[in-house]
């Protein structure tokens, strides 16, 4: 696996993936993708998310219910809004790929891992 060095890292990926940045809604390129794979980290290439378990959340960020294991990524206490959330990272690189919130399908474990697009790469 080959991790980008964080100077090829494209502006944008730098400012999520190493400042905790978001994107703007409806404007990265997976939130209303529907291509089938593995959802990649963008800067180490581990996977994180499938195809299978993305949904339309409406939220305007690719939206899944489950990571492709429990150890693909690690949950960490944010507050930097003023409001407690629980960032969601790499866990291979440390990357900053967003956050997870509790109103995703009931059906399905009721997560919501709403990622920013140019966090990942789809293979």
């Amino acid at each position: 696996m080959y991790m980008k060095h964080d100077s090829e890292l494209s502006v944008e990926l730098y400012q999520v993936a190493r400042e905790k940045a978001t994107e703007p809604a409806f404007q990265g390129k997976y939130w209303n993708a529907h291509e089938e794979g593995t959802y990649r980290c963008a800067v180490c290439g581990a996977e994180l998310f499938s195809s299978r378990s993305k949904y339309d959340s409406g939220t305007g960020w690719p939206s899944f219910t489950t990571p492709v294991t429990d150890a693909a990524v690690a949950l960490r206490e944010d507050t930097s809004n003023g409001t407690l959330r629980n960032e969601v990272v790499c866990t291979a690189c440390d990357a900053h790929l967003g956050h997870v919130f509790d109103d995703g399908p009931q059906d399905q474990g009721g997560k919501r891992y709403c990622i920013n697009s140019v966090s990942l790469e789809l293979k």
